[in-house]
């Protein structure tokens, strides 16, 4: 058995922050893939798991016994932690990981992932509500390109897990409906993330969720 099993699907963006995490770090882990659109985190034995019946879920499997965690930005947080890797080096650095990490899940992420559901997956494109999220998505993306002019990374001057959790639905473009000459510091900084050493595209760490 792998030292950590990590519930996942590869449309996942949330779940490929921590796939990615856990590859950058050249940690022990296996996929176990969850077949999310055949609606399988609503079923009573996922949500037994997860009460928040949702991905990813990790679990490290250690000598005092299983721990399981869900919610990426907690994940990410315990993993660098506990692999060492990513964190912060001091009180600032871990306020402003802190901070941006928080600014994704509310914001960026939030956003960019549901917009991409409803006019990728659910074919939405051209529906009020799916434009105004569109919207909303897009506002995130200019914030975070201008943070990140004349910047290499987004809350220290190397890679940490804010960088590892603001890129997750990044890697779409097409999908979220982005072109990246448009944010040209995001489109930079996604390229420094990919040539970092183990990066790995999501469908190359985990499985469909089909």
């Amino acid at each position: 058995m792998a030292e950590f099993t990590l519930y996942c699907f590869a449309e996942s963006g949330n779940a490929y922050k921590v796939a990615l995490m856990l590859e950058l770090c050249g940690a022990d882990w296996e996929p176990r893939g969850v077949e999310f659109f055949k609606g399988e985190t609503r079923s009573e034995e996922y949500r037994a798991v997860n009460v928040m019946g949702e991905a990813p879920i990790l679990v490290h499997h250690r000598a005092d016994g299983d721990f399981t965690l869900s919610q990426s930005g907690a994940i990410l947080t315990y993993l660098s932690r506990r692999l060492g890797r990513f964190g912060h080096e001091s009180e600032a650095e871990e306020y402003e990981i802190l901070r941006w990490v928080l600014y994704d899940n509310h914001k960026l992420t939030s956003y960019t992932a549901t917009e991409r559901f409803m006019r990728h997956f659910r074919g939405k494109a051209g529906d009020p509500t799916a434009e105004f999220i569109y919207a909303r998505a897009k506002d995130a993306w200019k914030v975070l390109d201008t943070h990140l002019e004349g910047r290499e990374w987004v809350a220290a001057a190397r890679p940490t897990i804010a960088d590892i959790s603001m890129c997750g639905y990044l890697f779409w473009p097409d999908q979220i409906g982005a072109d990246w000459n448009e944010y040209p510091a995001i489109a930079a900084w996604l390229d420094r993330i990919r040539n970092l050493d183990g990066w790995a595209a999501p469908e190359a760490l985990m499985p469909s969720g089909q």
